[in-house]
């Protein structure tokens, strides 16, 4: 398991953080194989009934850590990354997310597969795929239009500008705005509260809630699609180039 990421019980909850706050916790494939590995197991275990996601240092996840995506990029649904969003999908526990900082690419999307999200007036929640020459993931394009509608799903995932906390609670995208201090209590304390609940009928209730996951999965498998192809792209080696070469991408002759 990557010493970036750190399973943590209490109880019936599994916390998942991820701890690289140098790198504002920016995932590596190291990363995604052991969120996979411990989303995995919780789901194996019937004493596990909730699931909590939490960042470390002031951020979330500052979404892929490009230097490693580009030297084990995703060829195929085998990988890490797609291991990772398909156990996420598959969860039938209840799954909470406390964010502070930067939610940056996956750092946003898969927020939108948890049932309950705290954020502090700190966090940042950014969709930058077409800035990079790529495509969104995590089933995004289906989702998203479903929680703010086209017009707003359009300005995130198409402008890639990033949305504070305040607006994200506003616009439907999280719960509760809360005081840095105590974002982690807040959401582990709703963790607890729902891990003291009936769990057949919790699960029941929110595979209703998630009837949609066939669509889901469509969408995320035609999303991966694009993205590899997306990802060999002239449009994405000039964008990754800019990023590391510190200036403005020009994509007028790609």
């Amino acid at each position: 398991m990557s010493e970036h990421i750190r399973v943590e019980r209490e109880g019936a909850v599994t916390a998942i953080r991820l701890a690289r706050p140098e790198k504002k916790n920016a995932i590596t494939t190291a990363m995604y194989v052991a969120m996979a590995e411990a989303m995995e197991a919780a789901e194996a275990d019937e004493t596990v009934r909730v699931i909590v996601f939490l960042g470390s240092g002031g951020a979330f996840a500052a979404g892929n850590d490009l230097k490693d995506f580009l030297e084990n990029p995703p060829q195929d649904e085998s990988a890490p990354v797609f291991r990772f969003l398909t156990a996420l999908v598959a969860s039938t526990k209840p799954i909470v997310a406390g964010v502070d900082g930067v939610a940056v690419g996956l750092g946003t999307t898969l927020l939108l597969h948890c049932d309950l999200v705290y954020v502090t007036a700190a966090a940042r929640l950014q969709t930058p795929f077409v800035n990079l020459g790529l495509t969104p993931e995590a089933g995004a394009t289906y989702l998203l239009p479903r929680f703010l509608g086209h017009v707003r799903a359009a300005e995130m995932v198409m402008l890639g500008e990033a949305l504070d906390g305040e607006a994200a609670v506003r616009l439907g995208l999280a719960n509760a705005l809360v005081a840095a201090e105590d974002l982690e209590e807040k959401a582990l304390g709703a963790a607890r509260t729902l891990a003291a609940k009936p769990p057949a009928s919790l699960r029941a209730t929110r595979a209703l809630l998630k009837a949609n996951r066939p669509q889901i999965e469509r969408a995320m498998k035609a999303e991966a699609d694009e993205f590899t192809v997306r990802l060999r792209s002239a449009e994405a080696r000039e964008a990754f180039s800019a990023f590391f070469e510190k200036r403005q991408p020009d994509f007028s002759k790609v």
